[in-house]
């Protein structure tokens, strides 16, 4: 993968999937960063629209190193483990519904001491977004020291690293003062990085560059620049993720299941659908992979599959655009799909891999357009706590 920054010259706008009519509603939503689709649209507009793309990420970067997602299923410094990985908890007594992924806890062998440094600071000081160091520390090890959640930035751009600006639009009535009162007045959120951040994508294919391309809503220009740094961060995650795929599907085929526990760690928004077996074959979104069936069964008849627990937060809507096979000019919109959100971690028994990877099926364009990107944890109990100290 060749990689490349994007680094906006102006705000950019980049809508929801929601519905949007100017007079209708007044407030038109938007989401940041841009997905796999909106991509696409601005690179072939400067290679081509016949232009077949294969796109990693986007992903944030500054001072050329990238920036990933915090991982969900952490509280403050303190790692979450499914309840049936904890054979110590002192909540196995507890009941929960055996048809939903496993509860997640603090592991009853945490660290006291970080877990109330933690509280003393509040949530304020802690990282949304991690640098390539300590994910890549965190695939080696199966943990993240205290030290690495911590910012000392002042300006906290590792927790906000862009700025959300509103823009009111008004449209006056001819020859008076007066907003028109059909489609009259509208409002919508800009997005504005903040200094020294830019987008990272890799690609398939080399870009002459600089180049300008237009991004987003109205087409704002933003720079294409190749930074070939990046190249060899994404390649050392890779080749870890891949080692921790390997070990852990080789020790569950041994046998050894206490050492093939893994956590699949989401980096791009996820797209998951399961179509329903009715007639009106619709189309449902998942939180986690409908081909990874849960590790616990309800009755002897049910299948049992590799996924142990899911952590996870609101799905995010995205939408976007079929074009007419006759005519590429025109298109119409797509139905919307709601995604899982990237930082979600996926608990299971044994390493699995995706339906959408199989490049026979017609779901890998949503792999080539860079959703579901996973990275793999091996994970070790006994390793949960041990952390060196900030």
């Amino acid at each position: 993968m060749n990689w490349y920054t994007i680094t906006p010259l102006d705000i950019l706008l980049f809508r929801d999937a929601k519905p949007f009519t100017p007079g209708e509603r007044a407030w038109a939503s938007s989401s940041f960063p841009p997905n796999g689709h909106t991509i696409a649209g601005a690179l072939r507009k400067l290679l081509g629209d016949k232009i077949d793309l294969r796109i990693t990420g986007p992903f944030l970067c500054r001072d050329e190193t990238l920036y990933f997602s915090r991982p969900i299923g952490f509280v403050g410094s303190i790692p979450l483990v499914p309840l049936a990985w904890d054979d110590n908890s002192n909540l196995h007594q507890a009941l929960w519904d055996k048809q939903q992924p496993c509860p997640l806890v603090k592991p009853s062998d945490r660290n006291k001491d970080n877990e109330r440094k933690d509280e003393e600071i509040g949530n304020y000081k802690f990282r949304e977004y991690l640098p390539f160091t300590t994910v890549q520390n965190y695939l080696d090890s199966g943990k993240i020291n205290r030290g690495d959640w911590l910012t000392e930035d002042k300006t906290k751009t590792e927790i906000e690293p862009w700025l959300v600006e509103t823009r009111s639009h008004n449209a006056l009535q001819e020859g008076t003062r007066q907003v028109k009162d059909a489609d009259g007045y509208f409002v919508e959120n800009a997005i504005r990085l903040k200094e020294g951040w830019s987008l990272a994508i890799g690609l398939d294919q080399a870009i002459e560059t600089p180049a300008i391309i237009q991004l987003g809503g109205e087409g704002h220009r933003a720079i294409l620049q190749r930074v070939e740094v990046l190249d060899n961060q994404w390649q050392k995650l890779q080749e870890l993720s891949h080692k921790n795929f390997t070990k852990g599907q080789e020790n569950f085929k041994k046998g050894d299941k206490e050492h093939g526990k893994s956590i699949a760690y989401l980096v791009t928004p996820g797209v998951f659908e399961r179509w329903e077996s009715n007639n009106d074959r619709r189309s449902v979104c998942r939180a986690w992979p409908s081909e990874w069936k849960l590790a616990h069964a309800v009755n002897s008849n049910q299948k049992i599959g590799p996924l142990v627990s899911v952590s996870t937060a609101s799905a995010l809507p995205i939408s976007c655009r079929i074009r007419d096979k006759d005519a590429p000019e025109k298109s119409i919109p797509a139905p919307q799909v709601f995604v899982a959100r990237p930082g979600s971690l996926y608990y299971l028994n044994q390493p699995k891999e995706l339906f959408q990877e199989d490049k026979e099926k017609k779901v890998r364009l949503w792999r080539q357009l860079g959703y579901s990107e996973l990275l793999w944890v091996h994970f070790e109990s006994q390793s949960i706590n041990k952390e060196s100290q900030p």
